[in-house]
């Protein structure tokens, strides 16, 4: 198997970002966006995908976070379809159900050449952390564009740290599953991913 690594970068007069992910990594991450509860997602993300991140992001974070959330989940799909190629062999569809505490996350990926998002849940709070709530939805839409992936996901419980977590843990639990190398094909009847 070849590797599937992919470096990518974008600079704009709001952020200037550089991201490495290998996704037959061992879940090492160096993750730094400057809103902390972001880059404890995006770790979360890289430890239980057992994906190797690094980020380096600087965005406009005195404005606030959503140039930064967003270009980030942009750049991560930009580099999450260049490392994954052809999609040759891929198992290409999975889910994963993550509880944690209080919540409950369900999350499934197609790495379809297709990208839709489904989403239901809510926050309780306008922010978690330093992070404002609704840009978490915003990271999703973000990658699932660049990544050309269709996700779904649903989340219930009463506390937003354990909600958000869970989420991002699911989704890293699913998309590693989908990656996962299990014949020599592409999984498609159209020939085509």
């Amino acid at each position: 198997m070849k590797d599937r690594i992919a470096e990518v970068s974008r600079k704009t007069s709001e952020t200037d970002i550089k991201i490495k992910i290998d996704l037959d990594g061992n879940g090492e991450y160096n993750i730094n966006t400057g809103i902390n509860f972001f880059n404890h997602m995006l770790d979360s993300f890289a430890k239980h995908g057992m994906f190797d991140l690094d980020i380096e992001a600087i965005g406009d974070i005195d404005i606030d976070d959503h140039h930064t959330v967003e270009d980030v989940g942009i750049l991560l799909g930009e580099g999450f379809l260049k490392a994954i190629g052809d999609k040759k062999g891929i198992k290409r569809m999975s889910h994963a159900m993550v509880p944690m505490d209080d919540s409950l996350a369900t999350v499934a990926v197609d790495i379809s050449g297709r990208s839709y998002l489904s989403t239901n849940f809510e926050f309780n709070n306008a922010k978690i952390g330093d992070m404002t709530s609704d840009t978490i939805i915003h990271f999703f839409e973000s990658f699932t564009s660049y990544a050309k992936v269709n996700i779904s996901i649903e989340a219930k419980g009463s506390n937003d740290h354990h909600k958000a977590e869970a989420i991002f843990k699911a989704f890293a639990k699913a998309l590693k599953e989908a990656c996962k190398i299990e014949h020599d094909s592409i999984p498609s009847t159209k020939g085509i991913l």
